[in-house]
């Protein structure tokens, strides 16, 4: 596909963008089918349990400062990253194999940006898209640091998040028996990474669903 056809769009969490509950319901149903697609071939897919996303999706949007990147080829979702400020109350950081000093799990407003989807199209991936995304999300970002989760088992997730300069603080208790462990990594905003290929998808942890 010729790069002219393909856009990227940050849609919600400043003035002059729509709020989070109209990106919401404008997308919901193209991110559920985007959704369904990534994941139906992963093999940590069964984790995941697809009705959840429409309720865990339209929870997120309102939150404030819910903002979700798009990209688009011929005005056909091929990829998509979410995000949102972690709040002083939130569980983030609940749930863990091993306790967390406090200074890495306290919150104050500001000081910590959730990336909780980041997905590409089999089809689409390595070409940069996937990196485009995560890019366009994270810059000009406020908070101190981004965090996020990613299952054992995404392989290349794990491997680009690495390239990308994130670091692993902590892995989440398996929610379900037979579920995959996860790791909590986070990357100090700010900070140049380097150039990495695309990866699958990042799942936003059911046990996390309070921001």
């Amino acid at each position: 596909m010729p790069a002219s056809e393909l856009t990227l769009q940050l849609l919600g969490g400043s003035a002059g963008r729509p709020s989070g509950g109209a990106v919401g319901g404008a997308c919901a149903a193209e991110l559920e089918a985007l959704h369904a697609e990534v994941y139906r071939t992963l093999p940590y897919a069964g984790d995941l349990d697809p009705g959840r996303l429409a309720g865990r999706f339209g929870v997120q949007c309102r939150q404030p400062g819910f903002v979700l990147a798009v990209a688009r080829s011929g005005g056909y979702l091929i990829g998509c990253a979410t995000g949102l400020p972690l709040r002083p109350s939130t569980s983030w950081w609940r749930g863990l194999t091993a306790p967390l000093a406090d200074e890495v799990t306290a919150e104050s407003p500001g000081r910590t940006f959730a990336l909780v989807e980041l997905m590409v199209l089999a089809s689409w991936r390595r070409q940069g898209i996937g990196r485009s995304l995560h890019d366009l999300i994270l810059s000009g970002r406020p908070e101190e640091r981004a965090t996020l989760v990613v299952p054992q088992g995404a392989t290349a997730a794990q491997a680009a998040f690495q390239r990308w300069g994130w670091r692993k603080v902590a892995r989440t208790r398996s929610v379900s028996p037979g579920a995959h462990a996860c790791d909590l990594l986070v990357l100090d905003l700010g900070e140049d990474a380097s150039p990495a290929d695309d990866l699958p998808a990042v799942p936003a942890p059911d046990q996390c669903g309070d921001y």
